[in-house]
């Protein structure tokens, strides 16, 4: 699919915010919720939220963002902890949860499905949540772009022991994106995104040691142009991007959580058995 001069106006501005300074949510910590105001102390995170408990004893969850939240009367970015290391004999995944003790045996297929739009989105969520999804036995499906997903939903006919999960890039309001996520979301189908331009620019670029993804003129497509900023091109530049990344912390939070939202969406009830 193509993207219109309005999706890089939206990347722009995010490369331009502010640089805040990067704090686990660490339980216990004492933070306030710049939006709401809402202050309390940490006592739940997951990969897309955290909940913090006020002094009255109130629980209210709220989303990772970039400067959301306030320290000591200071703007910072929260993210989630570090994954507590694995007891003896125990090992993680490349997600952060506990690999089996033993290999597990081959599985069929389940009936749910998570479908991405291109092969880099699905190669990604292979990388850090392949050992967690084989496990569960559920497959993800490239879709080669968002055009014809309703269509599409209509043909996979979801229902209560098949259910779909959909990850969209550049899912923001008022996009052609967020109006067919909404065309085709329901009970069965839960469609999930993250606000970046395309799915690289969902991986920390520090992990290729920048500090930032160059910039790219309006006219130029984001992939060609970056990876011509870096003496690059596309063929060349993704491998090494996809194997950089070991674990979900080298994955931008936005990311993460819409991934694991349509994990767990898909291996609830009967659809994911």
């Amino acid at each position: 699919m193509s993207f219109g001069g309005d999706i890089l106006d939206d990347f722009d501005k995010q490369r331009n915010q502010p640089q805040y300074s990067v704090v686990p949510a660490a339980r216990g910590l004492l933070v306030e919720d710049r939006a709401t105001g809402f202050c309390g102390e940490v006592v739940k995170t997951d990969a897309r939220a955290v909940t913090l408990r006020d002094r009255n004893g109130r629980d209210r969850e709220f989303i990772y963002k970039p400067g959301g939240f306030l320290i000591e009367g200071k703007p910072v970015t929260l993210v989630r902890p570090a994954t507590a290391p694995a007891k003896v004999g125990q090992k993680r995944t490349a997600s952060g949860s506990v690999a089996a003790a033993t290999t597990p045996r081959a599985r069929l297929a389940a009936a749910s499905r998570i479908w991405v739009e291109g092969k880099h989105d699905a190669e990604l969520v292979e990388q850090v949540w392949g050992d967690d999804l084989r496990e569960l036995g559920i497959v993800v499906e490239p879709m080669h772009g968002l055009d014809d997903v309703v269509a599409m939903v209509a043909e996979f006919q979801p229902g209560p022991d098949r259910k779909l999960g959909i990850l969209v890039d550049h899912l923001v309001a008022g996009t052609k994106e967020e109006r067919l996520a909404k065309q085709v979301a329901g009970p069965h189908v839960l469609v999930t995104g993250h606000p970046f331009v395309d799915v690289w620019a969902g991986v920390w670029p520090r992990v290729m040691g920048l500090t930032e993804w160059p910039d790219v003129p309006r006219n130029v497509p984001w992939k060609e142009g970056m990876c011509a900023a870096l003496g690059t091109d596309v063929r060349g530049f993704w491998p090494r991007l996809r194997n950089r990344v070991s674990t979900y912390a080298d994955l931008r939070p936005e990311l993460v959580g819409a991934v694991e939202q349509l994990i767990d969406f898909v291996t609830s009830g009967p659809g994911g058995e």
